[in-house]
């Protein structure tokens, strides 16, 4: 019951983060503010989750600690750096 209840939010939640940027909008405009919100709000959110998870890892003495900051670490770094990923791949495509 609890894994349902969580895969309801976390669809309930992507709905209501996409939805407003599918609503009159053109299907370029609306990729675009998805791609926005997912490298400017959500990924760089997801990386310093990440390493307040690895650091309390850390605190706690967990023996994968030194995995977990590696881990969160490389999130952070691809997280923040997303959109210049983005940009770059964009710009060797065209």
């Amino acid at each position: 019951m609890n894994k349902k209840y969580f895969l309801f939010t976390l669809m309930l939640t992507t709905a209501l983060i996409v939805i407003p940027e599918l609503g009159l909008a053109s299907v370029e405009s609306s990729l675009m503010g998805i791609q926005t919100k997912l490298t400017r709000v959500i990924l760089p959110t997801l990386s310093i989750i990440g390493i307040a998870w690895a650091a309390f890892s850390l605190m706690s003495g967990n023996e994968k600690a030194k995995t977990h900051m590696w881990y969160a670490i490389l999130g952070s770094i691809l997280g923040f750096g997303a959109q210049a990923i983005v940009d770059f791949i964009s710009q060797t495509v065209r």
